[in-house]
């Protein structure tokens, strides 16, 4: 699997996403994918690990993959791993605000709600959600 993402630009990322979502990778593959240059985790081993994450944890009933696959490459950048187990509180605090812009910009953080199946209006489509979970991620990481 070659997504090599070193060195890009901030829209290189959001493109990329885009376009692993188009060749068949869920919206939480898509994003860890794009941005996995950004993190010690490669490529193969995120699309492994992301692969339940899509259509809301596997069946469209839960949080946005896209979300999700933000998160995961965040979580990667702060946490000191076993070797530091107490760094939960600073991730949980880098998490929060780029949850809560996530909601607050697309009105719920859910899959079938962002896309219509609760019998509310599409709140957003998936390459929206993918742009926005990518652009969140990358202001998190004060990427340009």
């Amino acid at each position: 699997m070659e997504t090599e993402t070193k060195g890009m630009r901030r829209q290189d990322y959001v493109d990329k996403a885009l376009e692993l979502h188009h060749s068949g990778y869920n919206c939480a593959q898509s994003v860890a994918c794009a941005c996995s240059g950004l993190t010690d985790v490669d490529a193969d081993e995120l699309f492994r690990l992301m692969e339940g994450f899509g259509g809301g944890m596997g069946g469209f009933s839960e949080t946005c993959g896209a979300l999700s696959g933000a998160i995961a490459i965040l979580s990667s950048t702060t946490s000191g791993g076993t070797a530091n187990p107490r760094t939960k509180a600073g991730t949980y605090a880098r998490v929060r605000p780029i949850v809560s812009s996530f909601r607050e910009k697309n009105g719920s953080t859910r899959c079938p709600e962002l896309k219509g199946m609760t019998g509310g209006p599409v709140l957003r489509s998936c390459d929206g959600c993918i742009e926005d979970a990518c652009n969140l991620l990358l202001d998190a990481l004060g990427v340009e």
